[in-house]
């Protein structure tokens, strides 16, 4: 028993330093592979991009406000009283923190135009003033019962956008007034039509008719002097105000 005992106190040190051992060469293994496999990766652009990569070429359009986390996360829905400033406010604070990097100032951000596209190392700025009534100052009339939403498209890196800039090359399907849009855009001059232009309608005829007329504002898509996204530090995507301006009240419009 005792020579027992003395062995494994003997042998006690010996595994310890085994596993010591063991578990440091483990660590180092893949810290050296974690190593070599950021050393494929650039941090200024993906490796893969556009069809090459899961994202694809065909970025997504998204919308502000959107319902709260607290709320059904699988609905999309706007729904508010007008009456309640409580409620009111749920939405529209929603929209000021969507907004609120466009209001911050930055050294690298430029005014461009169609003439003027930015340099490079350079991006645009996202002006939002002259967006009257969708201001914050006026809660982006919400409480008038006729809401501004906001549209943006997602950023995808590299990515240039096929434009119907002339009035020859519109699809059959386009809506007719977006077709008329273009005309009018096109007579002012070729460089106004470089636009990824947006329309908004209801799903169904009825809800064409509850929704009312509809305001784009500043202008009806995102300019083409965006794209591409290189993610150049201080970039913001364009943003288009949809502004609805008397939607029919206690219906569902989709």
């Amino acid at each position: 028993m005792a020579v027992a005992a003395a062995a494994r106190e003997r042998l006690g040190p010996k595994i310890l330093f085994f596993y010591v051992c063991f578990y440091a060469a483990l660590v180092g293994f893949f810290a050296a592979m974690l190593a070599v496999f950021w050393q494929t990766l650039d941090m200024q652009m993906p490796k893969y991009q556009l069809d090459s990569s899961l994202i694809g070429s065909n970025p997504g359009l998204g919308f502000r406000p959107t319902p709260p986390e607290y709320q059904n996360v699988e609905s999309s829905l706007i729904w508010y009283k007008a009456s309640d400033n409580g409620n009111v406010e749920i939405w529209t604070k929603l929209i000021d923190e969507f907004l609120e990097p466009y209001t911050l100032e930055e050294d690298n951000r430029v005014d461009c135009s169609f003439d003027n596209p930015p340099p490079e190392g350079k991006v645009c700025k996202v002006p939002m003033t002259n967006w009257s009534p969708c201001v914050k100052d006026n809660r982006y009339n919400f409480k008038k019962k006729s809401p501004c939403i906001f549209l943006k498209l997602n950023k995808i890196y590299n990515w240039v956008p096929d434009m119907y800039n002339t009035s020859t090359n519109l699809p059959e399907k386009m809506p007719d007034d977006l077709k008329e849009h273009i005309r009018g855009e096109e007579a002012r001059g070729n460089k106004n039509t470089n636009v990824v232009w947006v329309s908004c309608a209801g799903e169904n005829p009825a809800d064409n008719e509850h929704i009312g007329a509809i305001q784009y504002i500043p202008r009806r898509g995102f300019p083409g002097y965006f794209f591409p996204y290189k993610n150049v530090d201080g970039y913001l995507p364009p943003v288009v105000a949809v502004y609805f301006e008397k939607p029919k009240s206690k219906y569902c419009q989709t």
